[in-house]
């Protein structure tokens, strides 16, 4: 049996070229960049080129992109830098319900230290209302985050008119670009952000390897200490191989970019319209067009979504469940309750997320397997109304 990936969203598989890119640097161009000798010079050669293609593929300076260990640690090092660093202007944040936890467990963690949160709403498709930041914006606030695209529901958020709001007012603006990157244009100029993150293995590129654009001028205050690795900012020696790989899945992103999102539309379109039309009792999750091109959020009630991942696995398709009870949490996901979703409904929900290698095919084998086990299911949950 063949099996179908439908989580990448959670991650990737590295691009061929990727890990052919990376091997090298693994073996015989192994140098540390901060070394003055060849191998040194080889390698902080090869970190600078990739660094010029990062910056070059979202309009930014070479001397704006900082190398990260990833999405989280570029999250962190946005919203503690800017905090700590601009601190004696002011202690007032803003940011959404929805956000990813790297960014929502930053601002609790800040919160504790002495700083203050607000967290503007969104509606029930996750959108957030730009003049909603605007009146939250105090004389107080150093820093707004939202994210370009949630994660979960796959909304895409109004980052540009959001970014335009902060820039008259004179506050940071940060914005997770984890899911965006390298699967649409992104240019930090025309998205009026002061700060995005991104992480490689999103985009068929190596784990570990992530980046934090910081825009020149920004007051921002180191997030490691140590050498003077990444002009000061982060210390550590470099995950060479890993940033190479990133630059390669770059480059490989550029070139296919427009074709994966014409083709995901439609794969998209067709699993969201064949589940809704198909199984009763189903809705989706997110903007119906607003969203990710490659992103399905469904709740389909009286099951719970653990059990559907569970006979989804056992027909051999990975998905994720839309509740956080697969990691141990027996709450189901915030995101999915910030838009209004009840906890039955929320704990209902499963999201399937498409990549460059997804097929027509495989969509159609979903919508054949997916209604059997939801009707399989409801004979037994104690959740059903009885007449399915």
């Amino acid at each position: 049996m063949k099996r179908i990936y439908m989580d990448h969203a959670a991650t990737t598989p590295a691009h061929p070229d990727v890990m052919a890119s990376m091997e090298p640097y693994f073996s015989e161009r192994f140098g540390n960049p901060s070394s003055i000798h060849s191998f040194g010079r080889e390698a902080k050669k090869a970190v600078d080129s990739s660094r010029d293609a990062v910056a070059s593929f979202i309009g930014a300076r070479s001397d704006e992109v900082i190398f990260t260990s990833g999405g989280t640690e570029a999250d962190n090092f946005a919203l503690e830098g800017i905090a700590y660093a601009n601190q004696n202007r002011g202690n007032h944040i803003i940011s959404t319900p929805i956000e990813h936890h790297a960014v929502a467990n930053s601002i609790k963690t800040l919160v504790k230290r002495g700083f203050e949160a607000t967290f503007v709403p969104v509606d029930s498709d996750g959108l957030v209302d730009p003049d909603d930041i605007r009146k939250a914006i105090t004389k107080r606030t150093i820093l707004v985050s939202v994210m370009h695209a949630n994660n979960e529901i796959g909304t895409l958020e109004p980052i540009a008119d959001i970014g335009k709001i902060c820039r008259e007012q004179e506050v940071y603006f940060h914005t997770d670009a984890v899911q965006t990157f390298g699967h649409m244009p992104i240019d930090v100029k025309e998205l009026n952000v002061d700060l995005l993150s991104a992480s490689a293995h999103k985009l068929y590129g190596p784990k570990g390897a992530g980046m934090l654009y910081i825009k020149k001028g920004t007051k921002i205050v180191p997030y490691l200490y140590g050498g003077e690795q990444e002009m000061g900012r982060r210390a550590s020696t470099e995950n060479v191989p890993g940033i190479v790989g990133f630059a390669k899945a770059v480059e490989v992103a550029k070139g296919e970019m427009k074709i994966n999102d014409s083709k995901l539309v439609r794969l998209r379109d067709k699993l969201i319209d064949g589940i809704l039309s198909m199984i009763e009792d189903s809705r989706l999750n997110g903007h119906r067009t607003k969203r990710l091109s490659n992103n399905v959020n469904i709740s389909i009630k009286y099951i719970e979504g653990e059990s559907m991942l569970l006979r989804l696995d056992m027909e051999g398709i990975a998905v994720s469940t839309g509740s956080a009870c697969s990691s141990g949490s027996l709450e189901p996901s915030h995101v999915l309750l910030s838009i209004g979703l009840t906890h039955d409904v929320a704990h209902s929900s499963l999201r399937f997320t498409m990549g460059r290698d997804s097929t027509e095919k495989e969509v159609d084998r979903i919508l054949e397997v997916l209604p059997k086990i939801v009707k399989d299911l409801r004979k037994m949950s104690p959740l059903n109304r009885g007449n399915n």
